[in-house]
Order: C-alpha cells, then structure tokens, then sequence
C-alpha cells in the first residue's frame, strides 16, 4: 500500500475536498483523484460519497480513517527514531571482515561512515578466516556466502557472479583461454581456506552442459588479496567474485575470460551473532554497505 496514497486519503477525509488536499501536498487534483481511485481498487470498498461541492465518507472510509492515521503516526515515529539513532549513535562496533574486500573496497566507505557518525568507533579484524563472534568479540562479520549455522542472524547485502580474469600483459605473453579445458595450459591463481584449495573452477555452456575443471599454478595463499594482486601485476589467471574486482575491470588492468560462459552467482553477507547484536548502528552500516554495493554493480 503506497503510504502517500494513505496521506491523500487522511487529508481529503479532513477538508472534505480533493482540490485542496492536493495543494497541500503539492500534486495536482487530477493526480490526488486517481491516487483516491487507485486506493479504494486495492481494497474493493468506496472510501467517499462524491457530491458536486464536497466528499463525504461512506461507513467503510469512517471504520478505515483511525488505522490510517495510527499508521502514518507510527511511520513519522519510525522514521523520526531512525534520524534520532543515527545522529546519536556511539560506541565501539567490532567488525570481521574478508582481506580484498576489506582493503579495495570497504577502507573509503569505513572513512565516510566514521565522518557521518563521530561519536563512533570502528574495531576492524580483516582476514579470510571465519571469525569466532564469541572469542574474538565482533558484533559482525561480512563475508561472501549465506552461513550455514541457523543460529545467527545474516542479512543479504548483494549478488554478483564469479568472474574468470586476467591482465592484459598476462595474456599477451601467455594467449586467451577460448574454453574451459584451455585452462589447463594457464598458470591459474589458487586460494584455499583451512584445508581446503579451491582448485576445481566451474563453467556452464549456453545449452547447459557443466565443466568442472581441476586447474594448478605456481601460487597458492590463503588471503584473497595476494590472489587479486598477482592477477592485477600479470601473474596467473584469477577466478574472483565481480565485486572485488570492479575496479581494476573498470580501469582495464583485468580483463574478463571465457565470457560465453555462465559462472556460479555469489553473495555477500552481513552476519550477526544475534539479534542483540543488531544495533542501530549495525542497521546504518549494513544500508551504507546495500548503498556502496548496488551502486559499484549497475555500473556499465
């Protein structure tokens, strides 16, 4: 239900005429009527006994006015207790966060946030390690990938695929994968997590058959960002999520591979221990992490 709609609707029933509710809210009255129409198709009644001079409303408009108003109250409280926390915000906010990401992207959006709200705090752990909210004491992680415990609290902050890349120079000297099977002649750039090398790279044709490819390379680290140098300064061939390399793809200093084939989609989380741990601060910056993000992945 479009809350503005909601507005018209507690004005109109106040004056008694379209014409001036809608001046008072800065539309024209051909506007104000079709947004009155458009309400009482939404919810099957007549809101209004239209007369020549003035609008009365029937008994379905009498019994839907009180819970209108208490609604756009509760709206106007909400929106004020937001403005409220966030201008007062304070304290310390312990936050986890993955190496490349970390480094390329969050370091300017953690400055501006900061500057938004000095009477806060940031205590910043970066590594590739899942951190142990408890032990470590963070009140949040982001971290690509929905957690699997059900316990804590994750909200979605973006999707975005994985992307095959490399430098120019790189291909250059070495030549361009036309197939995923050509991988095998490449120096692929490898990244593992505990014990785990993520060494099998996945591929789907345009009609739908599958490639799992078991690729190798003379580099191997567990922190994401050496991954991403090393393809930036020509090293390997790096299988990397779009986001953390956008801005080098936009700069041309990585090119993407294998584009007629589609990669696996991946997203990024902001994980809480708990509710209790779902702050107003923690509100503010999960929306400056949607806001940042959304933004970087509808570029061109």
């Amino acid at each position: 239900m479009n809350t503005a709609d909601l507005e018209l609707f507690i004005r109109v029933a106040d004056s008694g005429n379209i014409t001036s509710a809608a001046l008072e809210l800065g539309i024209s009255p051909a506007t104000a009527s079709a947004a009155l129409k458009r309400l009482e198709q939404q919810l099957d009644n007549t809101l209004f006994v239209r007369s020549t001079r003035k609008l009365r409303l029937t008994d379905a408009g009498e019994r839907y006015l009180p819970y209108c108003r208490r609604v756009i109250h509760e709206l106007s409280e909400a929106q004020q207790a937001l403005n409220d926390e966030k201008n007062e915000i304070s304290g310390t906010l312990r936050l986890s966060v993955s190496s490349d990401f970390g480094r390329n992207l969050l370091l300017p959006w953690l400055d501006e946030f900061l500057a938004d709200h000095p009477k806060l705090q940031v205590s910043l752990l970066a590594g590739d390690s899942l951190s142990d909210f408890y032990h470590d004491r963070i009140d949040m992680a982001v971290r690509y990938g929905k957690p699997e415990d059900s316990s804590l609290v994750a909200f979605p902050i973006c999707e975005t695929q994985r992307v095959l890349c490399a430098s120019p120079d790189y291909l250059n000297c070495k030549g361009t994968p036309q197939h995923p099977h050509d991988l095998a002649d490449h120096n692929c750039l490898l990244y593992f997590l505990g014990d785990r090398a993520y060494d099998q790279w996945t591929f789907r044709g345009k009609t739908g058959e599958t490639y799992k490819i078991n690729v190798r390379g003379d580099r191997i680290c567990n922190d994401a960002d050496f991954v991403h140098r090393w393809a930036v300064t020509g090293k390997g061939i790096a299988f990397k999520s779009r986001l953390d390399m956008i801005h080098d793809l936009n700069k041309g200093r990585i090119v993407t591979l294998l584009d007629n084939f589609q990669t696996e989609t991946v997203q990024l989380w902001l994980v809480c221990p708990s509710r209790k741990q779902v702050t107003p601060a923690v509100i503010l910056f999960r929306e400056m992490l949607r806001k940042h993000c959304q933004a970087l992945l509808n570029q061109p």
